[in-house]
């Protein structure tokens, strides 16, 4: 949530941080701002609403200045206002900040009892007030550093002083920032692609660190005052990797992606001669693997419905337990771990608070984590045991698709290679498998080519006002999925079920006012899911089946069929899943929503 950009160097800032708010505005937001140094003075410029707001404020009033600070707001202390929107000023120190600060009204107090005069609602304005106590005549990193050891909470902070211009001071903790080295000029944000166009080279902050930025030069220290000596990382998304490229909305642009995301993903990781898996993820051995007695699947969203999917091929081809848990519940139930078993984190931006307590939560029992996470060296992978990288590339709209779809390939990948290391898998079968795998990018684009079939179905049931989405075995994870994007970017109402549950509660809402959407391919559930489809159709339900090619079988159950390809029923969730987000994507746009901005929702989910 939220979005931070800094800037110091010699070209002019404002326009900078326009660009890089403008770069994360698919976190979710609700106001902006900036700060910068005009005239040996700091300016404040902050709108309620979308960034247009502020970039009209800016043109009636411009800002020149070489350093500042900038900020997209999502309001959790107090509401949607100029006076609540950051950056945050006190005195000589203005503050933009991420995250919730646990302590801010004890410290609020304790700062109002010295004759502190606050002027919004916000925790964050504390930190400015707190920063400005400790400044005196010390350095601007020695007062945050010392402000810092008073509070509890998560935050990424980037901080300037009136008296120290040229300085920015970032520090964080579970909320990412990572800080971008160019010549000359020096960079900080909350995510990668707001400073893409300025960089390829990044220092990533860990937890309790803090950062002295000048044009000239950074320096990472901890908390504590230790100098930290950190290789950077050169990135090789390029800027045209997050820009719309001629689609509409981002989500399209994503959704059409996806053959290329999920070919990047395998690259390098299948190796045709031997008929091996190569997943390059350093320390997670044969041995490792061969050791496991259960696997513990965390995730939330969307990637708790690639842990699903997961759970089926892993327990289907390497034989081994797999337990699914929402990360926000599985930190709280005091769950059973031993050494025996992985705890595999499943996040599109490896910053989702539940999930990186989750990973906390197994090493405390003494499990050992492996992530599988798109974006590199973000949080979770940093505090993962092993990583295993998708390499979806940017994902800027908030409702995921080729994050989904690259993580599915990364679950396969490794389900592979465990039923290899354990015997379970025999040479062939695995060499069938990881063919079909190969075989899924050529596929995808199959079903894009009939894109237009599913726009017009969505252009008729457009004003539905429910869904039921059903599917059986590995697919009805897929379900769960197909309804979870009609509702987040629709705003219409939809649930997944699995088919077999129809009798159980379900079908009490089937009526010619709610639409059925199935899975019915031809794999091993496909008679039984006809079954399911018979009762649908005995009461009126209209039903849109995501079919195998030529099923003449279908059609007496179905309204509109949309056909995919013939693959292994393992790799059938890869197939599956594209119809639907097509599906979604059409009904939400034929109803005017902000698709790649969704009401309430926000990226990366960084608080809880």
């Amino acid at each position: 949530m939220c979005g931070i950009v800094g800037y110091v160097g010699p070209q002019q800032a404002a326009p900078i941080l326009m660009e890089g708010l403008s770069r994360l505005e698919y976190r979710g937001y609700d106001s902006a701002g900036l700060a910068v140094f005009d005239g040996g003075r700091v300016r404040l410029l902050r709108a309620p609403g979308k960034l247009a707001a502020l970039a009209a404020k800016l043109a009636d009033k411009p800002l020149a200045g070489q350093s500042g600070i900038g900020h997209t707001r999502w309001a959790t202390h107090g509401p949607p206002s100029e006076e609540n929107a950051h950056p945050h000023k006190s005195g000589r120190i203005v503050v933009v900040h991420n995250g919730i600060l646990e302590n801010h009204a004890q410290l609020r107090k304790k700062l109002e009892k010295k004759g502190r005069r606050f002027r919004s609602q916000t925790d964050t304005e504390v930190f400015a007030h707190l920063i400005d106590e400790e400044l005196d005549n010390r350095p601007l990193d020695e007062a945050v550093r010392r402000a810092l050891a008073q509070v509890k909470g998560t935050y990424a902070l980037v901080v300037l002083c009136v008296s120290q211009p040229g300085v920015l001071v970032a520090a964080r903790n579970a909320s990412p920032l990572v800080v971008g080295l160019g010549e000359d000029q020096n960079l900080v944000a909350s995510d990668i692609p707001a400073i893409l166009g300025h960089t390829r080279e990044f220092v990533f902050l860990d937890d309790e660190e803090l950062a002295l930025i000048t044009s000239k030069k950074v320096v990472i220290r901890t908390l504590a005052g230790k100098r930290v000596r950190r290789t950077p990382r050169r990135v090789n998304w390029t800027p045209l990797m997050a820009e719309k490229g001629g689609h509409k909305h981002f989500m399209h642009k994503e959704i059409h992606e996806q053959p290329r995301a999920l070919a990047d993903t395998l690259s390098g990781r299948i190796l045709a001669d031997s008929g091996e898996v190569h997943l390059d993820t350093d320390g997670l051995t044969a041995a490792v693997l061969r050791r496991l007695h259960r696997v513990v699947i965390v995730a939330c969203g969307t990637s708790w419905h690639a842990g699903l999917v997961g759970k089926f091929l892993i327990e289907s081809l390497a034989r081994v337990p797999v337990e699914v848990d929402l990360a926000s519940e599985f930190r709280y139930r005091d769950p059973i771990l031993s050494e025996h078993d992985l705890v595999l984190a499943i996040s599109q931006s490896g910053e989702t608070a539940d999930t990186l307590a989750a990973v906390q939560e197994a090493h405390r029992g003494g499990a050992q984590v492996l992530s599988i996470c798109n974006v590199l060296e973000s949080s979770i992978p940093r505090a993962a045991d092993y990583t295993l990288y998708t390499h979806a590339g940017p994902e800027i709209g908030v409702a995921s698709t080729k994050a989904f779809t690259t993580q599915i390939g990364a679950l396969i990948l490794l389900a592979i290679r465990l039923g290899q290391v354990r015997k379970t898998l025999r040479p062939r079968e695995a060499r069938r498998h990881l063919e079909a795998l190969a075989a899924v990018p050529e596929l995808l684009e199959q079903i894009l080519r009939q894109e237009s079939r599913i726009k017009q179905i969505a252009k008729e049931f457009a004003s539905a006002r429910d869904l039921l989405y059903i599917a059986r075995g590995i697919n009805y994870p897929i379900a769960l999925e197909g309804a979870l994007k009609l509702k987040e970017i629709s705003y219409i109402h939809a649930e997944g079920y699995p088919a077999g549950e129809m009798k159980h509660g379900p079908i009490a809402l089937i009526d010619e006012h709610v639409p059925v959407v199935a899975v019915a391919t031809h794999n091993s559930t496909y008679d039984k899911t006809l079954a399911n489809l018979a009762e649908v159709r005995a009461r009126d339900g209209k039903v849109i089946a995501i079919s195998s090619p030529r099923d003449r079988r279908i059609r007496a159950y179905s309204d509109h069929i949309i056909p995919v390809p013939r693959t292994l029923e393992s790799i059938e969730p890869l197939i599956t899943v594209l119809p639907l987000q097509l599906l979604a994507y059409h009904v939400a746009d034929f109803n005017g929503t902000d698709v790649d901005q969704p009401r309430n929702l926000a990226k990366s989910v960084t608080v809880e």
